[in-house]
């Protein structure tokens, strides 16, 4: 299987604090509340010779974690890029840092765990 690709996946966590301005008035939304975060990052590929790997693993970890430790105990609204901290917006801020680095990244899932809630980003 010469043409065979892989997946490897690293994932992190973070906690943050935000609020969204859309909805009711009375929406429970707009008051600052906090979740706990799981990050998982994807990068698909080939075996890349003669590592014998799609990508470092540690490198992926490592990267990860330093953009969930942007983000660990913060408040996200005050991020530039996540003025409405949705999770498709936390997908994107993720695949915005890793992507230059990691080319064959392929998706990207933010997921809120206590509440079952989970949304995945295809990048492409």
């Amino acid at each position: 299987m010469t043409d065979a690709l892989f997946e490897i996946t690293k994932s992190a966590t973070f906690d943050a604090a935000h609020h969204l301005n859309n909805g009711p008035a009375d929406s429970p939304y707009r008051r600052l509340h906090g979740h706990s975060f799981k990050v998982e990052a994807t990068v698909r590929g080939p075996v890349v010779e003669p590592a014998g790997w799609v990508e470092d693993l540690a490198a992926l970890d490592g990267a990860l974690r330093a953009v969930a430790a942007e983000l660990d105990h913060s408040f996200l609204n005050d991020h530039e890029e996540l003025k409405t901290p949705t999770l498709e917006h936390l997908c994107l801020f993720f695949a915005g840092r890793l992507k230059p680095r990691f080319p064959g990244l392929s998706r990207i899932q933010v997921s809120r765990p206590t509440i079952g809630e989970t949304c995945a980003l295809v990048v492409e």
